[in-house]
């Protein structure tokens, strides 16, 4: 059973409950999770097999390897971000409500992040010890993900709303999104990069942080409009 939602509630109660709600039927649909962590982590593991073992060229492309891959992960279930809710109608209900649509995307956002980034974000640093990163490197590169997957999923829920409904809509996402994910993609593997150069990562982190902050702030209104623009 699902849980209730509250009644006279506020918009970060909801932002709750739908956080809680999403984590629920996640647990019940295993097999949706564990398609992307799994994918994450083949694509992680058959480079250094197709590549050999030369040391230096894996270290080189592992920071690229490892973020390509989570981002690709990522994409898989923004398709699935609204989709459930739209074919049985708990997102005309969302529509409906009083309290903050903001605020409830934010909350599906969130979720999303919770079910798909953070199992990529604690299997990174086991995956890059087949690069032969140091362990500078691999907190880099943990880090480097803890700050820019939110990112993903955040710019993901608002290609998930301009798609709702659309078919053929799982590609049109990917085409939507995949530009925007560019500059977390540049500056998370390059604070790796830089990490191993001995340059310091903290400017690239900054930005990763930066990018953070600004998508938290516009990425739940911008996709609270699609959702409405899709659903008239």
């Amino acid at each position: 059973m699902l849980p209730v939602q509250p009644i006279g509630c506020n918009s970060l109660n909801m932002s709750l409950w739908v956080i809680q709600r999403d984590l629920l039927l996640a647990m019940r649909r295993r097999a949706d999770v564990l398609t992307t962590l799994f994918f994450f982590i083949i694509v992680v593991s058959l480079f250094p097999l197709g590549v050999g073992p030369e040391i230096n060229m894996l270290r080189t492309m592992a920071p690229g390897v490892v973020w390509v891959a989570a981002l690709l992960a990522s994409m898989l279930s923004l398709g699935r971000m609204f989709s459930s809710d739209y074919l049985d109608g708990t997102l005309e209900q969302m529509l409906l409500s009083p309290q903050s649509l903001s605020m409830l995307v934010l909350g599906k956002a969130l979720a999303h992040w919770l079910v798909t980034g953070v199992p990529l974000v604690l299997m990174s640093p086991v995956l890059g010890l087949q690069y032969d990163l140091s362990t500078e490197a691999l907190l880099v590169l943990t880090a480097s993900l803890l700050l820019g997957t939110p990112v993903l999923s955040l710019i993901g829920a608002i290609g998930a709303a301009l798609t709702l409904g659309l078919r053929g809509g799982g590609v049109l996402v990917s085409l939507l999104v995949l530009p925007l994910y560019i500059p977390v993609l540049i500056f998370g593997a390059g604070a790796v990069e830089a990490s191993a150069a001995g340059l310091g990562a903290g400017a690239h982190l900054s930005l990763l942080g930066a990018f953070l902050l600004v998508s938290l702030v516009l990425a739940p209104w911008a996709a609270a409009v699609s959702l409405r623009i899709s659903m008239e």
